[in-house]
Parts: C-alpha cells; sequence; structure tokens
C-alpha cells in the first residue's frame, strides 16, 4: 500500500506528514532520517488502526507538479 507524504524543509532539518492518515508526522535532520522516521510513523499509524479495530484507510491523496513560467515564478 503506497500513502503519499509531504515533505518539507524547516529551519533544523526536514517535517513529514501523511494527509490520508492524519496524525501521522515525523521530523528528522535530514530527508533520509525524516524519509525512514515517517516509514516508521506509517507503520505504527497502521497498526493502532488494526489494534482499535478499525478499518485502514484506502489512500485517496494524488501528487503531482505543476510547473508555470519563470518569469512568473521569479
Amino acid at each position: 500500500m503506497k500513502f503519499a507524504v509531504l515533505f518539507e524543509k524547516t529551519d533544523n532539518g526536514y517535517s513529514a506528514h501523511v494527509p490520508d492518515l492524519p496524525g501521522c508526522i515525523a521530523a528528522g535532520a535530514d530527508i533520509g532520517e525524516t524519509q525512514e522516521l515517517i516509514r516508521e510513523g506509517i507503520e505504527m499509524h497502521l497498526e493502532g488502526i488494526r489494534e482499535d479495530g478499525d478499518s485502514i484507510p484506502q489512500p485517496t491523496t494524488i501528487t503531482g507538479y505543476v510547473t508555470v513560467p519563470q518569469d512568473i515564478a521569479g
């Protein structure tokens, strides 16, 4: 199962969150650490959902990029 993860640069590293799993977040010193932590966080989040007897939500977030002309983006 694949979940979209949004990564953001912070003042002291990176943060990540999973739109389809509210509350599933992670932060690390670099992108590699943050990727590992969010993967572990997703696994723990899903285990908690199962333990509560709830259904695992199907991912619905779609990711992509939109290109705008350089003169507009600055």
